[in-house]
C-alpha cells in the first residue's frame, strides 16, 4: 500500500511541527535573547538564592523570566511551583474567584485541568472548538464568563481546530475577555504558542521542554502576572536562581531535539501505514498530549503489548512526556481522554513516541511484542 499523508485517519488533529532548521532558527534566536538579557559572567553563574531585596524574588530568577517574556514576545513571564498543572492553577486563580464561570471546550477535560476547575470552584460552559460559528454565537452571547480556556494540544481524536482562528474569532467579538492557553506539548515545538497568537496568557511546563521537574511558565500580561508573583512572596514558593537558569539553558537543545524527534514519529507512522508489521489495523498520528503515533490493533491485546515492549526495551509510562529522562522510546496506553472519547482504544489502542529513538528501534520493538508469545 503507498503512504497517503492526507488519508490518515485524523490527520486534521495533527499540529504542524518545527522542521528541524525551523527548530535551529528558534534555537538561535533563543541565544540571541539570552545575550540580551545577561552578561558574560551573569551567564555562567549558577544563580542567586532567596528573596532577593531587590526583586522579592532570586534576581537571577528576574533575568531569566524577563528573557523568557521577551522571547515570547509577552509583556511580563513568571516562573512558578507546580510545573505546567502548577502554571494553570496559579493564573486561573488570579483570574477567577470561585463561583465565576470560563468557556472551555465540549471534550474531555485533561485529568489535571479537571481538578483545577473542581479545587477553584470555578463554573465551566462548554462550545465546540472546532466550530467557530458556535464559539462567535456564545462568546456573543454569554457576557458572565470571565476567561476563555483553552487546550493547544488535543483533547480528542477528532479536534481540528486551529489554535491562532480560535483566539482571533474570541477576540473579534469580546476582545475584553482574557484567554488563556495551556500550551504544554507545544511549546518549542509548534510554530507558535497561545501568547504569540494574541492570547492574554500561556502555561507550559519546564519539564516538558527538557528543564527541571516541577518549574511552570507563564507567560503574558503584565498586571496579573504582577499580582500573582506578589502574591507568592514567600521564600519556598520561589523558583531559586539555579533552577531557572538550568531551565533556560536546557530550553535552548528543546526546539532542535523535539524537531528530529517529530521526523521519527512521522517515519514510524509512514511505515506502519506501509505494511512493515502484521497485525495493525490502521495508525495515524495525533497530538495526544505530545505528538505521537497511535496503532489501533486488529486484536486486543494493547496491555499484552505493553507488558512485552517494557521486556524489549522499551518504556511503558512517561515520565514528563518529552522531559529530559525519556530516551528509550515509548510504548504505552492512549491518554485517559483519548479513551474516553474512543472507549475501545483500551484494548485496542497503543500510543508510540520514539522519544531520542530512531523509527527502527521502535518497529522492532513492536514486531518483537505483537509476535511474541
Amino acid at each position: 500500500m503507498v503512504y497517503d499523508a492526507s488519508r490518515l485517519k485524523y490527520g486534521d488533529s495533527v499540529l504542524p511541527s518545527l522542521t528541524i532548521e525551523e527548530a535551529q532558527t528558534l534555537q538561535f534566536k533563543l541565544v540571541d535573547n539570552m545575550s540580551k538579557h545577561f552578561t558574560g559572567d551573569q551567564f555562567l553563574s549558577m544563580g542567586d538564592l532567596g528573596v532577593a531585596p531587590r526583586f522579592k524574588k532570586p534576581e537571577q530568577t528576574e533575568r531569566v523570566e524577563c528573557a523568557i517574556a521577551d522571547f515570547f514576545g509577552a509583556e511580563n513571564s513568571s516562573l512558578v511551583r507546580g510545573a505546567g498543572t502548577g502554571a494553570i492553577r496559579i493564573i486561573l486563580s488570579t483570574l477567577l474567584s470561585a463561583g465565576e464561570s470560563m468557556f472551555i471546550h465540549t471534550a474531555p477535560v485533561y485529568t489535571t485541568t479537571k481538578d483545577t476547575v473542581r479545587i477553584l470552584g470555578i463554573q465551566t460552559k462548554a462550545v465546540d472548538f472546532n466550530n467557530l460559528t458556535d464559539v462567535e454565537n456564545a462568546v456573543a452571547d454569554d457576557q458572565t464568563c470571565k476567561v476563555f480556556y483553552i487546550q493547544h494540544a488535543r483533547q480528542q481524536p477528532t479536534d481540528t481546530y486551529d489554535l491562532k482562528a480560535l483566539i482571533e474569532t474570541v477576540k473579534h467579538v469580546r476582545p475584553d475577555l482574557p484567554i488563556v492557553v495551556d500550551d504544554n506539548y507545544c511549546a518549542m515545538k509548534t510554530h507558535g504558542i497561545g501568547i504569540e497568537y494574541g492570547a492574554d496568557y500561556s502555561t507550559f511546563s519546564g519539564f516538558k521542554i527538557l528543564g527541571p521537574e516541577g518549574i511552570g511558565v507563564i507567560v503574558g500580561k503584565k498586571d496579573a502576572i504582577t499580582l500573582l508573583q506578589k502574591r507568592n512572596y514567600s521564600g519556598g514558593g520561589q523558583v531559586q536562581g539555579y533552577e531557572a537558569m538550568e531551565l533556560l539553558r536546557m530550553m535552548t537543545f528543546a526546539p532542535v531535539s523535539l524537531a528530529i524527534q517529530n521526523a521519527q514519529v512521522e517515519e514510524v507512522c509512514k511505515q506502519l501505514n506501509e505494511g512493515a508489521i502484521e497485525g495493525i489495523e490502521s495508525a495515524y498520528m495525533t497530538n495526544a498530549q505530545s505528538k505521537n503515533v497511535i496503532v489501533e490493533l486488529k486484536d486486543p491485546i494493547a496491555q499484552e503489548v505493553i507488558r512485552r515492549s517494557n521486556g524489549l526495551g522499551a518504556a511503558t509510562h512517561p515520565v514528563g512526556a518529552e522531559s529530559k529522562y525519556e530516551i528509550v522510546p515509548m510504548i504505552y496506553r492512549v491518554s485517559g481522554s483519548f479513551i474516553e472519547a474512543q472507549p475501545s482504544l483500551k484494548e485496542y489502542g497503543l500510543r508510540i513516541n520514539p522519544m531520542k529513538s530512531g523509527a527502527s528501534t521502535v518497529l522492532t520493538i513492536l514486531e518483537k511484542a505483537i509476535k511474541s508469545k
